[in-house]
């Protein structure tokens, strides 16, 4: 088969990128490219899917344009793995998600009428359920390789989209009250443990009621904690000062400092 000239193509085209992966995959290609497996590649389509949460923490534009086509460039190199083996084309993924957006908008593309988002997340719901058949639970299709956080709240979205929900914030906030109670309570370490994800289990649900993303919120914390940290470190060598010999009290009054300076 004649590979395309890659350098006269445009670079604006989606197609450009499908023959370049194509041309990085034939046998005079890019050894590593050739190498690579649909399994090899996991890490990879993380490793983007946490640049592109980055880029869009960070708030820039041009750095998520950058990450966003890092991770297309996973889904067209998987897409032409599969079509050496005969299994897709490139075409299906289009097709399939096409087709899929269409069907699960009937308040867009059909006559379905919806009151707001809440009533489009019910539908989407009843759509998504009945494609999976009655037999087949709604918390199969959820991938277990999620970050634990991320699918504690996506089970617990799912349920609550079937109607199994708290009533109202109060009652979600006083059994992380109970949660904490029995935590306290705790004589073993793996009885300890159980407790926790219990009460982190409650802390996701109280999160998704008030559409507050954990992943999201948890990196930000993270980012923050980071930031006044090594100002602390700043601070204690701008002062001659060795961080780990100073006394706890002494530690938090530069802590207050780096709160300060940061935010």
């Amino acid at each position: 088969m004649e590979l395309p000239n890659i350098e006269r193509q445009d670079p604006n085209q989606f197609s450009t990128l499908i023959d370049i992966i194509a041309r990085l995959r034939a046998p005079n290609g890019c050894p590593w490219d050739r190498k690579q497996t649909h399994r090899s590649l996991r890490e990879f389509v993380l490793e983007e899917c946490y640049e592109v949460l980055a880029a869009l923490d960070e708030g820039d534009s041009q750095k998520l344009c950058g990450e966003l086509g890092d991770l297309l460039l996973q889904i067209v190199l998987q897409a032409q793995i599969a079509r050496e083996a005969s299994e897709f084309e490139i075409a299906d993924v289009l097709t399939g998600i096409n087709t899929k957006l269409i069907r699960r908008h009937p308040h867009v593309f059909g006559g379905v009428k919806v009151k707001d988002a809440d009533d489009v997340t019910h539908n989407w719901e009843l759509i998504k359920q009945k494609e999976r058949g009655g037999e087949i639970s709604i918390l199969a299709s959820v991938s277990k390789s999620m970050p634990a956080l991320a699918y504690s709240q996506e089970i617990q979205r799912r349920v609550a989209g079937a109607g199994f929900d708290w009533k109202d914030d109060e009652g979600v906030i006083d059994k992380l009250t109970e949660e904490v109670e029995e935590f306290r309570q705790t004589k073993t370490p793996e009885h300890r443990a159980e407790e926790f994800g219990d009460i982190i289990f409650t802390l996701a649900n109280i999160a998704r009621r008030m559409d507050i993303d954990l992943e999201t919120v948890l990196r930000e914390a993270n980012s923050k904690f980071y930031r006044r940290f090594t100002t602390m470190e700043d601070l204690c060598r701008q002062r001659g000062l060795k961080f780990p010999g100073l006394s706890f009290d002494e530690q938090n009054k530069i802590w207050d400092e780096a709160k300060k300076l940061n935010g």
